[in-house]
């Protein structure tokens, strides 16, 4: 990548901006185990992201897990899906949820963030942010 990090010139420095942002926010550098993202775009949130976070965060306290992340991101471009989650656990499968409200993000919490059982009815994609088919 050039010197001048304002200015991408092309895919490789894309590509190695993805990788120190995987590298950066990697579950094996921050001390987390899981991390969840509810993503909360525009388009999420009329959909009722906002329910889906206040559920994860209501099932993380009633955990009382310390080594799982919440965070959330803008729209990843999949607005049919709405509201989407990804879940992503180390050494286990990651997964993107969707069309989910306040009992289907619970029940994947439950699985899959505390359990590592990927919930697959509700999975609309495998690993970080894909979706699939």
């Amino acid at each position: 990548m050039s010197t001048d990090s304002s200015k991408i010139k092309g895919i490789d420095d894309l590509q190695a901006i993805k990788e120190r942002v995987l590298k950066e926010t990697s579950l094996r550098n921050d001390g987390y185990r899981t991390c969840i993202t509810v993503h909360m775009g525009t388009c999420g949130i009329a959909a009722g992201a906002r329910d889906v976070m206040a559920a994860i965060m209501d099932e993380l306290e009633k955990s009382d897990r310390t080594d799982i992340r919440v965070t959330t991101s803008g729209c990843i471009g999949i607005c049919v899906q709405e509201p989407v989650m990804t879940i992503e656990v180390l050494d286990g499968e990651s997964a993107l949820y969707g069309k989910l409200d306040d009992e289907s993000a619970r029940l994947a919490f439950r699985e899959h963030a505390l359990d590592g059982k990927v919930v697959t009815q509700l999975v609309i994609g495998k690993g970080r942010e894909q979706i699939t088919g």
